[in-house]
């Protein structure tokens, strides 16, 4: 049985109530990315480079297939409309649990 250290060290945001009210979150974002051909992950790494030119999001990952995968978000160019667009709907979502 595999334990998540998550939960063990206390983080409000990964407590199984939290990431269940949360998920609304992931599926706005699966919705969109079906919609084009994008996975979440993508949509929301361009989302973030969308924001302002500064903010400059750093995923990890141990597998080349998720690198890959990550660095094809930077092809992706929101139009207006679709930024505001899910930008609204995200705000929409109220996140569940405390960040620390």
């Amino acid at each position: 049985m595999s334990k998540c250290l998550w939960r063990e060290a206390g983080l409000p945001r990964y407590q199984p109530d939290a990431v269940i009210a949360n998920w609304k979150m992931i599926d706005v974002l699966k919705k969109f990315g079906d919609q084009r051909g994008l996975t979440v992950a993508q949509v929301a790494l361009a989302w973030l480079l969308a924001q302002k030119p500064f903010i400059v999001p750093i995923p990890g990952t141990t597998k080349l297939a998720h690198l890959k995968e990550n660095l094809a978000a930077a092809d992706f160019a929101f139009s207006s409309v679709e930024l505001k667009s899910l930008t609204d709907q995200l705000s929409a979502i109220e996140i569940t649990g405390n960040r620390l």
